[in-house]
């Protein structure tokens, strides 16, 4: 986004976001935005903004906005100085691993994620000991250390596109277990955890980590919806129970559920996801109802500010480095991924 003037970018956001933030707000966001667009255009950055950032910042200072794997494909591309990502760690993790010789900076000082979290590089290697010769596919949403190990990466949009591909009957799946679920369902295989058995053909070994937001949706939270609002059509996340996402009307990735809605007839949704998304969809279609039900904000997501993108621009603060060995471990796995997707 432009420059522009304060006034401009104040008028831009109480376009989008009437009924959504307090124009009070907006004012005072207005300005801070307004500098970081300024400041952007002086040093040369772009900002990556993920479709889980809070509306303010959403509709504001962002170059590109996305899910995971549009976001990566940029990160690939760009030819800017510096790289400002506003999402979480990992995300800016993997920015960095493909452009090392490019200023990447997350602003939050932490940003962390619970399914990041969830997994370490000794757990892969542990795994691929235990299940000698299967491919390891695994989720962008991990830290840069477990990409390394790993043979190639995917996000929720690609990732039964990609098991399909391997040339492999079985494969390891890590670390969300439900969309592991969720991906076997679609593909075909059977699930297994770690310490058991090899069942035979089209095993898929997967972890029990998960997203802090979407394991708390449930099959009830549909079931009310549908009891109060018979039209509401509901749209889940695969990160959610494959209960959920077999309860639900439609599920894919954070763009794909985006376009779902805009593309729909239907004038009202329940959004099973990260709430600010929820709000981010609102704002692109004035005329459809987002249900305000089960909505949930990563505390993680949270952590990226206005302020903190100002001051981390500002001051060159909060730069995401990777030890270079691990780096071009997880290039690999990154570069197969786009290749393959």
């Amino acid at each position: 986004m432009e420059a522009g003037t304060i006034s401009e970018t104040l008028t831009n956001l109480k376009y989008k976001l009437n009924g959504i933030v307090p124009e009070t707000e907006l004012i005072v966001k207005a300005e801070i935005a307004y500098e970081i667009n300024r400041l952007k255009k002086e040093k040369n950055a772009v900002i990556l903004g993920h479709n889980y950032m809070e509306p303010a910042l959403f509709f504001s200072i962002p170059d590109h906005v996305g899910d995971s794997l549009g976001l990566a494909r940029i990160a690939a591309e760009t030819d800017a100085d510096r790289i400002v990502f506003c999402g979480v760690r990992f995300m800016a993790e993997t920015a960095k691993i493909l452009n090392p010789d490019r200023m990447v900076l997350l602003p939050a000082k932490v940003a962390g994620c619970s399914l990041a979290a969830s997994i370490t590089a000794q757990d892969v290697r542990e795994l691929k000991a235990k299940y000698p010769g299967i491919p390891v596919v695994t989720y962008i949403n991990t830290y840069a250390d477990v990409k390394a190990e790993t043979d190639v990466c995917c996000t929720s949009s690609n990732a039964s596109e990609i098991v399909r591909k391997l040339d492999s009957d079985s494969v390891i799946c890590l670390p969300d277990e439900f969309l592991a679920q969720n991906i076997a369902r679609e593909t075909g295989k059977k699930v297994i955890y770690p310490g058991s058995e090899r069942s035979g053909r089209d095993d898929m070994v997967i972890w029990d980590g998960r997203c802090e937001v979407h394991e708390k949706f449930t099959v009830d939270d549909i079931e009310r919806t549908r009891k109060q609002f018979p039209d509401a059509v509901v749209v889940a996340h695969p990160e959610c129970s494959p209960e959920v996402v077999e309860a639900s009307d439609y599920s894919g990735s954070t763009t794909a559920m985006t376009s779902f809605v805009k593309a729909s007839d239907a004038k009202r949704f329940l959004i099973l996801t990260e709430c600010s998304m929820g709000d981010n969809i609102a704002a692109e279609n004035p005329d459809k109802e987002m249900l305000r039900m089960c909505s949930i904000r990563c505390p993680h997501m949270n952590e990226i500010t206005l302020e903190d993108t100002l001051k981390c621009l500002r001051e060159d603060v909060y730069q995401i480095e990777v030890d270079e060995e691990i780096r071009l471990k997880a290039k690999r796995s990154l570069d197969r991924m786009l290749e393959l997707s």
